[in-house]
């Protein structure tokens, strides 16, 4: 089995690294190589996810690199590999011939290969691995369109927010380190972890976490990434990147539960953003906008879940909610592929025009709503009910969120069904490569209803092995049913001109609080003009001080090499004039008479003489 899970993570990242890099010529088979590679895939999955398999291998002294397959990334393996399988299929007609097919199917397997193996990861360093190369693939994803300055700019805002909440799991990696506690950084062992270490550890994971699953105040690079194909978020807001976070953290829940202040602030902040996100999502206008602001508010749920310690309705809801997003989001790009809009008043009677895809986004948009008998109906109120064991306040948020997710999705459904304003024309039935992934996961939106219930529901409980989970009475899937039906029925009756808030209000809420405004006001502005200002002591200061210098070495030399010659070259020629004196003098007594030489020699005895006589 260990093969097998080797093979589950290294078949997508191979095979898609083998397509980005041939390119174009490969163009013409790669949707069926992405296609057949994610249909081997899933039947991996769902092999190691009944085997629950475990492999190590060797990569750091003291730090190997592990894989394995419990109860919650058997389930999300599945889920994975399921809804890239969909997408994927989709995508083989959305991105035309004409398109750089080869270099999109392969990061979408680079993608999800990523993906899985984050969920399969036992440790902090192969979970940081596949981190890194997810939010690689997920900037070069988003910037398809590369050649557009706007979607350029939207990949590197979503990049460069996600890796600045990504810097949490390095500093958790190093705290687990640094206590001496986590000595081999396998996930199973950081709750083991005491004192401040523990809390540096959970600080990093929430922030990672937060910021990978746009949640507040992360939450706007979300609106950003809406510049990538359509089939890009469908399964970067389903069941990868944006899901990631709420996995680590349903992953690491004893982790928050040891904290003692992770808990309450993970689920605080999870149904808070459930709220505020939900609140954005009513306030828009563009579909794919609407849609990405409800993947906020969804994700919050499952956050919630996490720290309320219901890990059961956390993982139900992800996977509810990896269906009905992936669906949502597909319909909405065959009508942008078909209509060339994803205005909401332009999409008037696009529902009428392809009712296959109406219907199966009418599905999608109804399971979001949380009206009975679709699945994130009875997942959100599993979830729930672990809230409200833990707090009645947390409850009371968490089902206010519920619903405001009823008001959106009824005011998408309101728009897509209205009669257009002009007669419709004669409108091409879409592909069945199309039809098939809508139908079949909006079958899935109803049928996962049944894991929300007994007897599927203890066994995904047994299968997640976590401790016994809150059951939901039957009076809370009733309130929830019911005013999710209720609220959908008014504003169907009504129409959406009852969601009008004041402009003071409108404006920041449909401009996502304006949070990306706060962030570059507090962070962007000022870091940028304290790079300017050192840049800036850079040139006027630094770089002045070392021309100075140098110009004061010039100066230096210069005069040493002229004070230094003049001594030597003094010194030199006092030298020369010596020897030639002397040489001067050493040649009068040689003039060649003999007599001379005779009177010389004369001379030196006596000197020689007279010495001997006073020496002695």
């Amino acid at each position: 089995m260990s093969a097998l899970l080797w093979a589950l993570v290294a078949l997508p990242l191979t095979v898609g690294t083998m397509l980005a890099v041939v390119g174009r010529p490969a163009d013409r088979y790669a949707p069926a190589v992405a296609v057949g590679t994610t249909i081997a895939a899933l039947g991996l999955a769902v092999t190691v996810a009944f085997e629950h398999p475990r492999v190590e291998a060797p990569l750091l002294e003291g730090l190997p690199a592990g894989l394995a397959v419990d109860g919650l990334s058997g389930l999300m393996v599945v889920t994975v590999t399921a809804v890239t399988a969909a997408v994927l299929l989709f995508s083989a007609t959305d991105i035309g011939p004409g398109e750089a097919r080869a270099r999109f199917f392969g990061l979408m397997l680079l993608f999800s290969g990523a993906m899985l193996t984050t969920v399969t990861a036992s440790t902090l360093t192969v979970l940081l691995m596949a981190w890194e190369v997810m939010g690689a693939t997920s900037w070069a994803l988003i910037g398809y369109w590369w050649r557009d300055p706007e979607r350029g700019d939207a990949a590197n805002t979503a990049f460069l927010t996600t890796r600045a909440a990504d810097l949490g799991l390095y500093l958790a990696a190093g705290a687990a380190l640094a206590s001496g506690q986590v000595g081999s950084l396998a996930l199973d062992e950081l709750p083991d972890a005491t004192g401040a270490w523990s809390a540096v550890i959970t600080a990093g994971v929430i922030a990672a976490a937060f910021g990978k699953s746009a949640q507040l105040p992360f939450s706007f690079w979300l609106s950003r990434a809406m510049q990538g194909p359509s089939p890009v978020s469908a399964l970067l807001h389903s069941a990868t990147m944006v899901v990631a976070g709420a996995y680590l953290l349903l992953r690491l829940e004893p982790l928050l539960a040891q904290s003692g202040w992770g808990q309450p602030m993970v689920a605080w902040t999870g149904a808070v953003t459930a709220v505020a996100l939900g609140l954005v999502a009513v306030s828009q206008t563009d579909l794919k906008q609407l849609l990405a602001a409800s993947t906020c508010a969804q994700i919050g749920f499952m956050v919630l879940a996490a720290g309320a310690g219901a890990v059961t309705g956390g993982t139900l809801q992800l996977i509810a909610h990896a269906a009905a997003k992936s669906l949502a989001f597909l319909v909405a790009g065959a009508w942008l592929t078909t209509l060339g809009t994803k205005a909401l008043p332009a999409l008037r009677g696009a529902a009428r025009r392809h009712r296959t895809a109406g219907i199966t986004f009418s599905v999608a948009a109804l399971s979001l709503a949380g009206v009975p008998p679709l699945a994130l109906w009875a997942a959100k109120d599993v979830l729930l009910a672990g809230a409200l064991e833990d707090n009645t306040a947390l409850y009371l948020v968490g089902l206010a969120g519920a619903v405001i997710s009823a008001v959106y999705s009824a005011k998408a459904l309101w728009f897509v069904w209205q009669p257009a304003p002009v007669a419709d024309g004669h409108e091409e039935p879409l592909p069945y490569a199309t039809r098939l992934p809508l139908v079949t996961l909006a079958v899935a939106c109803g049928a996962l209803t049944a894991t929300s219930f007994p007897p599927v529901r203890d066994a995904v409980e047994r299968v997640l092995g976590s401790e016994e989970q809150p059951t939901p009475y039957a009076w809370e899937f009733a309130l929830s049913g019911a005013l999710a039906v209720t609220v959908a029925a008014v504003i169907w009756a009504r129409g959406p001109q009852l969601l009008v808030l004041p402009a003071r209000i409108a404006a920041p809420v449909s401009e996502w609080l304006r949070l990306e405004t706060a962030a570059r006001t507090l962070l962007v502005r000022p870091v940028l003009r304290l790079a300017d200002a050192l840049a800036a002591f850079d040139d006027r200061v630094l770089d002045r001080a070392v021309e100075d210098a140098a110009r004061g070495s010039v100066r230096l030399a210069r005069w040493t090499d002229a004070q230094a010659e003049r001594l030597v070259d003094g010194a030199v020629e006092g030298v020369a004039s010596g020897a030639r004196t002397l040489g001067r003098l050493a040649r009068r007594p040689q003039t060649g008479q003999l007599h001379q030489y005779l009177a010389q020699a004369v001379a030196a005895f006596t000197v020689l003489a007279v010495v001997f006589v006073l020496v002695r």
